[in-house]
């Protein structure tokens, strides 16, 4: 590692941008199984903040894969590479005073872990997409897990490579049980009572 390079603290401090928001920030991280419903919980729920005016950006595992992150295959060392890059990146969103809202399979708990050292744990908040995987076949909205089934594809999570579901996840969301605005409205509870977020009186016009 080079040993040559200085950290350079800002003057604008976390709380100097909690004042100019009015909300805390926070990462939350909705871990799941390929068809789980993350990255559509995700928008939605970005959606919602943006109508509360918070500020917050969605993180989407297939989107960071197209740019930061397409040098990355899927073998497990790559798949923790993938996590820790998106870990730094969220707690710079973070650190900025948004609200990151990732949307990864995540399938390793260690990696998911070393993801809350990276973001710190006062500011990680793990999210269980839970659905079955008969379930996520069923919809397989990409067409992935036929794929997969036909052995065209490698290191499928769910199919030819593990999911390790979070031990003690801050929140488990079912989302074959769960509709997105119940879904929705369960995050920004967690989020209200985690970061002192009051959504009264914030909504947009």
């Amino acid at each position: 590692m080079e040993t040559n390079i200085t950290r350079h603290p800002s003057h604008i401090t976390r709380d100097h941008r909690y004042r100019l928001n009015r909300h805390h920030s926070s990462v939350l991280w909705l871990t799941g199984l390929s068809g789980s419903g993350k990255s559509t919980l995700a928008y939605a729920l970005e959606k919602a903040l943006y109508q509360a005016s918070c500020r917050s950006y969605v993180l989407d595992g297939d989107n960071i894969r197209h740019g930061l992150n397409q040098d990355l295959g899927f073998q497990p060392e790559d798949r923790k590479e993938n996590i820790r890059r998106i870990a730094e990146v969220a707690k710079l969103f973070a650190d900025a005073g948004m609200i990151a809202v990732t949307a990864f399979i995540s399938p390793y708990r260690a990696d998911r872990e070393m993801a809350r050292s990276i973001v710190g744990e006062g500011d990680f908040i793990e999210i269980y997409v839970k659905c079955s995987l008969s379930e996520c076949e069923r919809r397989d909205p990409k067409g992935l897990y036929q794929k997969a089934r036909a052995g065209e594809i490698a290191q499928f999570t769910g199919i030819s490579a593990p999911y390790e579901p979070p031990d003690r996840p801050e929140l488990v969301i079912e989302s074959d049980r769960y509709s997105v605005s119940e879904s929705v409205a369960r995050i920004l509870n967690l989020l209200s009572s985690r970061t002192k977020l009051s959504l009264e009186n914030r909504n947009r016009e």
